[in-house]
């Protein structure tokens, strides 16, 4: 019998951070997947190759994990005060399911990157040399972003000497700035409550800290869930009984955000919200033979991301983590060793991230006008992805 031939897509594979991604001009995308719907998310889930039961990507651009399996499609934009959207589709490894339900905060490092090179922003916007400030709509959260990236000799500079943990070689740094990561009419702490009291029914109950900024994070004390803090990933994910206490935990605080009315409903929104749980400073050796000393940190965190610890950090869990150490009284803050702070040096499983943030309270809300971090991004390949024409 006739098979439908392969189709090719313009597409380009980046890092951005301690993520990478498949990225995409939406005007490149097949007519039926330039919309939301089943047609972009079965294309999305055949580029990466999900699902897959094999947890391999062996048939696709996946890596196979959650720092791997990302899309990212791009657009110019048309409001007022801004150069592209940005949309990210997070892709899950061994199920049909694509979460659009949150941003990618290491791979809004390569957004600006890629907007430049594909002339999605106005050249009169970008430097002969010097630094191309381009503002980002993240269209899944709704914010506003500025990447400040280098330009040399009017193209973007990719190679450099800032090293980021997490990250093998060194390249150009890349200034990330999300404004307004809560807006002020928004609920910071949904519950109203910088600690709050999390019953998980078979498991225990836990003070946590329940915050929206960056992406909507649950933090726990490492200490009460019977964790140090310096955990590498095999601690974590070599072992099942583990993950599953931390998804049930996840589950039942995505309930009491709002985000979910019932315990199974967190199954299909895998990427949101994430869970993690700090400690304060501890002496460590990172994944990669690195040695973290405690006094060259204020606290140790570790997160998970789509059921799995993190390889290092999450760039919007990162945004949540400095939100939230910069608000006297929350269980990061405290573990940081509490008062008021602008910035704060946290310990990963592969080694350190700075980031900043400003928060005042106003009104009896607490606000926070931005969140500031360092990443880096590059093209790995570029040219087409090909897929099955009847994959979508």
């Amino acid at each position: 019998m006739p098979h439908t031939p392969q189709i090719k897509i313009p597409a380009t594979y980046m890092r951005g951070g301690t993520s990478k991604g498949v990225f995409f001009n939406l005007q490149d995308l097949p007519e039926t997947a330039q919309i939301p719907g089943e047609a972009r998310d079965k294309l999305l889930l055949r580029v990466i190759g999900s699902p897959d039961p094999y947890g391999k990507h062996t048939d696709g651009m996946g890596g196979a994990t959650s720092s791997t399996s990302k899309t990212v499609i791009l657009a110019k934009s048309d409001r007022p005060d801004h150069d592209i959207d940005y949309l990210f589709g997070q892709v899950a490894i061994d199920r049909a399911f694509v979460d659009w339900s949150g941003n990618c905060g290491n791979l809004t490092a390569a957004v600006g990157s890629f907007a430049i090179a594909s002339g999605l922003v106005d050249a009169e916007r970008i430097p002969d040399n010097g630094i191309a400030v381009v503002r980002i709509w993240q269209k899944n959260i709704g914010k506003t972003i500025v990447a400040r990236v280098p330009i040399t000799d009017g193209r973007v500079q990719e190679t450099g000497d800032f090293e980021l943990d997490g990250v093998t070689f060194p390249a150009a740094e890349v200034k990330i700035e999300f404004i307004n990561p809560v807006d002020p009419g928004e609920a910071m702490f949904p519950t109203g409550n910088l600690v709050d009291e999390l019953e998980v029914p078979g498991i225990g109950t836990f003070p946590v800290t329940m915050i929206n900024a960056g992406i909507p994070t649950l933090f726990l004390n490492a200490a009460d869930i019977g964790y140090s803090g310096t955990e590498l990933q095999g601690a974590i994910n070599e072992n099942p009984e583990a993950l599953q206490r931390f998804e049930t935990i996840r589950a039942h605080g995505a309930i009491r955000m709002g985000l979910i009315d019932s315990v199974e409903e967190a199954a299909s929104r895998q990427h949101t919200p994430k869970v993690a749980y700090v400690a304060p400073a501890a002496d460590y050796q990172a994944s990669s033979g690195k040695v973290v000393d405690a006094s060259d940190i204020d606290l140790n965190v570790r997160a998970l991301s789509m059921g799995k610890l993190h390889h290092a950090m999450m760039g919007t869990a990162a945004v949540a983590i400095g939100t939230a150490a910069a608000i006297p009284g929350t269980l990061v803050n405290l573990a940081a060793g509490g008062g008021v702070r602008e910035s704060v040096a946290f310990g990963h499983p592969s080694g350190t991230l700075k980031v900043g943030a400003t928060a005042r309270e106003q009104d009896g809300n607490w606000v926070v006008e931005k969140v500031v971090m360092s990443r880096s991004a590059r093209v790995l390949m570029e040219g087409w992805v090909r897929i099955p024409g009847d994959a979508f």
